[in-house]
């Protein structure tokens, strides 16, 4: 005794519905990664050949009500930019902060700043450094 066998012969109806979801799937998939590759190459592309501004602090003094930092670095030329720089007091209570500019005509930095504290600040902290 044989069964009855409940698949379609091949190739006398046509393609299937799944045979064509398929397909619109994997064009969709092609599609979204292609975009997804583009979009890489940009980030990467800015992140490489953006405006870079790259500083440190070489050296900070402090004393009462103000705290002297030596910053020290380079950036692009024609790029005005800032960092930041932030003291804190013994405790870890910040008690100053303070953004320094960079002229676009400079591409290496070597200047002492003054940031003004509320108390005794024990630390120079550089929070970061940003392009204009």
């Amino acid at each position: 005794m044989t069964t009855a066998s409940t698949r379609l012969p091949e190739g006398r109806y046509g393609r299937s519905a799944d045979e064509r979801a398929d397909r619109k799937l994997k064009v969709i998939g092609s599609v979204l990664g292609a975009a997804l590759l583009v979009l890489i190459g940009w980030f990467a592309y800015h992140y490489v050949a953006g405006n870079r501004i790259s500083v440190e602090i070489y050296t900070f003094d402090t004393s009462a009500n103000s705290v002297k930092v030596h910053l020290r670095g380079d950036k692009d030329a024609g790029v005005e930019g800032y960092c930041t720089v932030r003291s804190q007091a013994e405790d870890g209570a910040e008690v100053g902060r303070a953004d320094f500019r960079f002229a676009a005509g400079v591409t290496d930095i070597d200047e002492v700043f003054t940031l003004k504290t509320t108390s005794r600040g024990t630390t120079a902290e550089l929070l970061g450094c940003h392009a204009n």
